[in-house]
């Protein structure tokens, strides 16, 4: 009877998965739940996206787009034809035949993962939980977490996984302000609990995405490669910043080390030195892991090691800056230092975790006045203190005792800032296809 019933519910499912009369639920409609929720909605399905904030839940029922990853247009086109609503109602679970989590994850004080936000969305599912449904958790996150933290709170109902209801992980792969790769045709992975969960959530993406979709054997490995994936880069990038370090005391340019060892067709992948590392996930997620270790009584060294680095970085930036203004017989204290970009990379409006925010902080305990331009932020709040971005104008590049390119967006008028700048440090380089000033400094 249970092999029957399993076929039933999984058949059916698929079946209304693929004939697009499933209705899809996304909770959270941050940076990875908008993008995907207009995505399924774009597909044919009726999406209901549930939110805590109301701000959020108002400016996509008005067709306000807030995420730069998202057509505005596909939006209040899904919006108007009704294909996409948003509620923080969660009793619309019960009308719901899939939902994807896609909360935030972050650390708390003490470095360890917060899953609050996901065990409070996996306790909302389970009040509306109901047979047949498909819950696939997209939040990064530790290996382990959809079958020791979701899956528990899904069976207390009385519901069994893999026979009753369907639950996969499947990892987000978001790169905010990439120009090729989006949620539509990046490849995504699936493990599910059972095979049965697995083919009803490859099923569903495989309706939705353009980019190939990737099955592995359990949650764990889905869990696990996402964490290799941002560790990877964690670890390069600190590795390109020692480089950036040890070049500047040699007095070697490490951006054109950088581009000679690119050359070389194999065995080597280009990784940048910067202020630091920023987003939500890179300078996150490696630690996610580093706390899983100790379970298994390992010591991640080159994860925090990596860390460490890349941690570093706003220092390092906050000291060359002096170093500079010492040389013109100015101290940090007093000086009127210019940062272009808060943003933690280029062409974004999110400066979540970025090192700018970090250098601001260490610039004004050492007195400095620091200005703040950006293409894409007008304000932002840090450590309960309001910012103002000002316009980039010749007159404040000219009075600032030194201007740091801090993000190198693409709307900052480069050639200008190298006329007018009187010291100019460039932790980007940003200033590479530009006539750089007399006083020009690279990281």
């Amino acid at each position: 009877m249970e092999s029957i019933k399993l076929n039933e519910l999984s058949d059916r499912l698929i079946e209304k998965l693929l004939n697009k009369s499933a209705v899809i639920g996304v909770i959270g409609l941050g940076y990875v739940g908008l993008p995907l929720a207009v995505e399924k909605a774009k597909a044919g399905y009726k999406v209901i996206g549930f939110d805590v904030q109301q701000k959020k839940i108002d400016m996509v029922n008005s067709g306000y787009n807030y995420i730069g990853d998202v057509i505005d247009e596909d939006l209040r086109i899904m919006v108007k034809n009704g294909s996409l609503q948003a509620t923080s109602d969660y009793s619309f679970l019960s009308d719901v035949d899939a939902v994807a989590i896609c909360v935030p994850t972050p650390l708390d004080i003490y470095q360890q993962p917060d899953t609050s936000y996901v065990e409070s969305s996996t306790k909302a599912i389970s009040e509306y939980l109901h047979p047949g449904m498909l819950v696939v958790l997209e939040s990064t996150t530790y290996p382990g977490t959809t079958e020791e933290l979701v899956k528990p709170i899904l069976e207390a109902t009385g519901l069994r996984c893999g026979e009753d209801f369907f639950l996969a992980y499947s990892p987000e792969r978001v790169d905010p302000g990439n120009k090729f790769f989006n949620t539509k045709n990046t490849p995504k992975v699936v493990g599910g609990i059972t095979p049965a969960c697995s083919q009803v959530a490859q099923t569903l993406y495989r309706q939705v995405l353009d980019g190939d979709v990737h099955a592995v054997s359990s949650p764990s490995i889905a869990e696990m490669e996402k964490i290799y994936e941002n560790t990877f880069r964690h670890i390069n990038i600190a590795l390109a910043n020692e480089m950036a370090i040890l070049c500047d005391r040699m007095g070697i340019n490490v951006w054109e080390v950088i581009d000679a060892a690119k050359s070389k067709p194999y065995g080597f992948m280009a990784f940048y030195p910067g202020p630091g590392l920023g987003g939500h996930c890179i300078p996150v997620d490696p630690f996610y892991l580093t706390w899983k270790a100790r379970e298994y009584n390992y010591h991640t060294r080159l994860i925090e090691l990596a860390g460490e680095i890349n941690n570093s970085m706003p220092e390092f930036v906050v000291q060359k800056i002096g170093e500079i203004l010492n040389k013109f017989k100015k101290s940090v204290n007093g000086s009127t230092v210019y940062l272009l970009g808060v943003a933690y990379k280029k062409d974004i409006d999110d400066y979540r975790e970025s090192p700018v925010l970090k250098i601001i902080e260490l610039l004004e305990e050492r007195g400095a006045k620091v200005l703040i331009s950006d293409t894409h932020i007008d304000s932002f709040r840090y450590n309960g203190n309001q910012y103002e971005c000002v316009e980039l104008t010749e007159q404040r590049l000219a009075e600032a005792d030194i201007t740091v390119i801090t993000t190198d967006h693409s709307g900052f008028d480069y050639g200008l800032i190298g006329r007018a700048s009187q010291s100019l440090f460039d932790t980007r380089n940003g200033m590479k296809s530009y006539d750089k000033p007399e006083n020009y400094h690279l990281l």
